[in-house]
C-alpha cells in the first residue's frame, strides 16, 4: 500500500524497479532498436512484467500491472532503473533478445506477441498537442451518486483550468491520468488523458491507507475493536514476536495509526532495519513490522512505516471475521456507492506486485473525499462516524516533517502568498485525494510518475486555489 507511494509514497518497487534517485544521462536509441526490447517477460512471484518502447521517448518502460518504470539505454544492451541499477537484457544464439538479468536474477521472455495501443503513449490523441484548445464540458450526470454541475458560481477559474489542460496535452505534465474536482457537493471537474476513463481503475497505492484508517473507525464504532489504545497483545494474541520487549507490548493500534509505533522501520531512513521490499518478499508481513526491534517508545516519533497500515488492516480482518475487501464492501464503499472496485488483501509475499493496494475508479475516489469533507455522512446516512473524521484528521504525529493524523496527512499547498490548508490521501505516482474543509472542495487526481516527482501539487497549486485568492 505504499505510494507510490518516494513523495508520497511507493506501494511496490520490488527488486530492479525500485529506486529513490534521478537517473543517469541516458544515450538514445531508435524506436525500431527499442522495438527489438519489447515482449512479455517472466518476474517475481511467477508473475509477468512488459517492456514497451514508446515511439515519443528514447527509453523504455517496463509495465507491471498498471505501472510503468523508466529503463533509460546505458550501453549494449544494458539499461538503467531509477536508482541507476542495470538491467542487462540477454540475446540467443540468433542474436534476439530473450531475457534480462537484474540483481542476479534471469528472468525469460515469454512471447513478443505484445499490443501497446497508441493512445497509452500521448494525453490525448489531437494533431497538434501543443496547440490543444480546451473546450470545458459539465461532467456527466450519471447513477452513481455524484451530482455533478457546471463551473458558474463555483469560484473556480475557467481560464485557469483551460491553461492547465493546455499544459498538460501538450506533455509539459507529463503521465497525469485523471484531474477531478468536487466543489459545494457537486462534480464540476472532469478530464482523463492517456488510455484512462471514467471507469478505468486506479492503483491507489499509499492512498489505500487512509481508506484502511476509515475503516478501523467503522470497526471501533461496531464494537469490533474496543478503541484506539487496546494494545499489540490484546489485538493479536495469536502472535510471538521475535525481540520481545515491555516497549513492544505497549504498541497500541492509535501508534498504528500515527506511524508511532517505535519499531526499527522508516522507509525515509536509509538506515533503518525495516523496510517495504524485504517486508514483500516475507511470508508474514504483519510478523514481519513486529519481529522488528524496537528502536524508540511507542507513541514518541513518527516514521514512515507500510507495516503499521498493513497490520491495521490485517487486525480489521481479524476481528470482524471477514476479508478486509467484504468488509469494506459492506460498511463503507457499498453505503457511498461504489461497487467497482478491486481490493486483495493477502499480507503475504503472493502480493508482492500488488502489496495489499485499493484500486478505485476516481470518481469514486472522489467519493471518498466528499464523505470526509461531509463528516462522514452521505445522502443522509452516518456511513463513519463523524467523530472518527475529526480525530482521524487531527494531528497526532510528524512524518517526514508533515504533520500526520490517523493514515491521512495534514497538508497545505501555497498558491502565491495564500496557504490552504487540507487533509489528503496520497500515493506513489500522483494518487491524490485531497479535502479542503474552508472551500468546501474536494480534488482528486491519479498518474503514473512512479518514483519520480509527481506534478500533481503543482497542478493544484498553479491552476485551482489561485482561484480563491484574494483579488
Amino acid at each position: 500500500m505504499k505510494t507510490n507511494c518516494i513523495r508520497l509514497i511507493s506501494v511496490i518497487t520490488i527488486l530492479f524497479l525500485n529506486g529513490f534517485f534521478m537517473p543517469a544521462v541516458a544515450q538514445k536509441l531508435g524506436y525500431k532498436q527499442r522495438k527489438a526490447y519489447e515482449g512479455l517477460y517472466q518476474y517475481i512471484n511467477n508473475t509477468t512484467l512488459e517492456i514497451a518502447a514508446p515511439p515519443n521517448d528514447t527509453i523504455l518502460y517496463a509495465i507491471i500491472n498498471q505501472s510503468r518504470y523508466a529503463l533509460r539505454h546505458k550501453d549494449k544492451d544494458v539499461f538503467l532503473n531509477n536508482a541507476n541499477d542495470s538491467v542487462v537484457f540477454l540475446r540467443d544464439r540468433m542474436g534476439s533478445v530473450d531475457g534480462y538479468v537484474t540483481d542476479k536474477d534471469t528472468f525469460k521472455l515469454i512471447s513478443r506477441n505484445v499490443n501497446f495501443p497508441s493512445q497509452m503513449w500521448y494525453p490525448r490523441m489531437v494533431a497538434d498537442p501543443k496547440n490543444f484548445i480546451y473546450e470545458y464540458h459539465r461532467p456527466k450526470q450519471i447513477n452513481d451518486g455524484l451530482v455533478t454541475a457546471n463551473l458558474d458560481r463555483t469560484g473556480l477559474d475557467p481560464k485557469l483550468l483551460a491553461t492547465m489542460m493546455h499544459k498538460i496535452v501538450a506533455g509539459d505534465y507529463p503521465n497525469v491520468h485523471s484531474v477531478l474536482i468536487i466543489k459545494n457537493n457537486k462534480l464540476v471537474f472532469e478530464e482523463y488523458f492517456y488510455e484512462y476513463k471514467r471507469d478505468s481503475l486506479q492503483e491507489m497505492r499509499s492512498a489505500s491507507k487512509s481508506v484502511v484508517s476509515a475503516l478501523a473507525g467503522i470497526a471501533i464504532h461496531k464494537g469490533l475493536i474496543k478503541d484506539v489504545h487496546e494494545t499489540l497483545p490484546e489485538l493479536l494474541p495469536g502472535y510471538h514476536f521475535a525481540h520481545p520487549s515491555p516497549l513492544k507490548d505497549k504498541i497500541t493500534l492509535q501508534d498504528m495509526l500515527d506511524n508511532q509505533s517505535g519499531v526499527n522501520y522508516d522507509e525515509a531512513w536509509d538506515k533503518s532495519i525495516g523496510n517495504e521490499n524485504d517486508m514483500g518478499l516475507s511470508n508474514d508481513w504483519v510478523k514481519y513490522t513486529f519481529d522488528l526491534p524496537m528502536i524508540d517508545t511507542p507513541g514518541r516519533i513518527g516514521r514512515y512505516n507500510s507495516g503499521n497500515p498493513i497490520a491495521v488492516g490485517y487486525i480489521i480482518g481479524k476481528h470482524s471475521g471477514m476479508p478486509l475487501h467484504d468488509f469494506a464492501a459492506k460498511n463503507l464503499f457499498g453505503p457511498i456507492g461504489i461497487t467497482d472496485f478491486k481490493w486483495n488483501f493477502k499480507p503475504d509475499r503472493s502480493n508482492a506486485d500488488n502489496f495489499c493496494q485499493v484500486l478505485l475508479t476516481p470518481r469514486d475516489m472522489a467519493k471518498f473525499g466528499l464523505l470526509y469533507l461531509n463528516n462522514g455522512v452521505w445522502q443522509g446516512k452516518h456511513v463513519v462516524p463523524a467523530e472518527w473524521v475529526a480525530e482521524s484528521t487531527s494531528k497526532h504525529s510528524v512524518v517526514e516533517n508533515v504533520n500526520y493524523g490517523y493514515l491521512w496527512w495534514l497538508k497545505y499547498l501555497d498558491a502565491g502568498k495564500v496557504r490552504y490548508h487540507s487533509f489528503a490521501a496520497q500515493g506513489n505516482g500522483g494518487q491524490k485525494i485531497y479535502v479542503f474543509r474552508e472551500l468546501n472542495m474536494v480534488v482528486v487526481t491519479t498518474g503514473g510518475n512512479y518514483n519520480t516527482q509527481s506534478p500533481a501539487d503543482e497542478l493544484i497549486k498553479s491552476y485551482i486555489l489561485p482561484a480563491f485568492n484574494p483579488h
